[in-house]
């Protein structure tokens, strides 16, 4: 498998670490991995896109060998998004995300539309539908009852004791986290390891505004600014069916916000799709992109 190239680039003046897959002239295909990853996460999944994308994969801010604030508030959406804007420059490109890559997805493609020509999400979530299926008190609301755990303080410091077992164990009792061994482990600790990580990584739950009622309990719904949340450019999402964090309520609706949209599922995977189908992910994504 194709190892990437990585540089250390400077966006708004904080250094930011950067994995490149395929060749520089081909069109540009930004990879933004979620929590508890880093861009390294994309490796089994990039070198299947790179013959037809130069797949641009960062660790973003708190990750990886990227800049890691300590300040809770270093971390509003608008910041993360910011980070995006400059690494993409002045030429539009294609976004994917994942998990909280997918906020700043979305908010990269409602916010700079002239940034963003297609869009592609894989199980992450717009946020109206996502804080509508938290504010009902429903399945959703009990299986984001960990964002209690990581919002409180001192979290980072439980997450990473022992060699980081509480975060390596985090998700394993309701889905597949065979992927998570061997060197690909050793790499994630290693990851999570340095100075400050797991608190920036972290302050992505404490910053954001999202309302989490207690498990059972319901939530009167945020005035959101719902006319500038939409999606106008062509939009896929795709969907690891097993998902136990992010229920099918939590994209439901989500066509009033992104009349292009398309949905693709895949069989026999969870929220970790890109690593357990990262073959079945690519043709999906290839098939829309009308490459394939």
């Amino acid at each position: 498998m194709a190892d990437p190239r990585t540089e250390t680039v400077m966006l708004n003046g904080k250094p930011f670490y950067v994995r490149h897959w395929g060749d520089q002239g081909l069109p540009r295909l930004l990879l933004l991995h979620g929590f508890p990853e880093y861009g390294g996460a994309w490796e089994r999944l990039a070198p299947l896109l790179a013959e037809h994308f130069h797949c641009i994969a960062p660790d973003q801010r708190g990750y990886g060998q990227s800049w890691a604030p300590e300040a809770v508030s270093d971390y509003a959406t608008g910041k993360l998004v910011g980070d995006m804007v400059a690494l993409i420059g002045d030429e539009p490109l294609t976004v994917l995300g994942h998990d909280w890559g997918a906020a700043v997805a979305y908010g990269l493609a409602m916010s700079r539309p002239d940034l963003v020509d297609r869009l592609i999400i894989m199980n992450g979530v717009h946020p109206v539908p996502f804080q509508r299926a938290l504010a009902a008190g429903g399945p959703q609301t009990d299986a984001s009852q960990y964002i209690h755990y990581l919002r409180a303080e001192g979290s980072e410091d439980r997450l990473g004791r022992d060699g980081c077992a509480k975060l390596l164990t985090m998700f394993s009792a309701h889905m597949d986290m065979s992927w998570l061994s061997g060197p690909t482990r050793e790499a994630y600790v290693t990851e999570w390891s340095r100075p400050g990580r797991l608190r920036g990584m972290v302050n992505w739950y404490r910053a954001s505004p999202l309302v989490v009622p207690a498990a059972g309990q319901t939530a009167q719904m945020p005035d959101l600014p719902l006319d500038r949340l939409m999606v106008r450019c062509p939009h896929l999402l795709i969907w690891g069916k097993e998902d136990r964090a992010l229920l099918p309520e939590a994209t439901a609706g989500l066509e009033d916000f992104a009349p292009g949209l398309t949905r693709v599922e895949i069989a026999g995977a969870d929220h970790w799709l890109h690593h357990q189908k990262p073959r079945e992910v690519a043709e999906a994504v290839l098939h829309w992109m009308g490459v394939s």
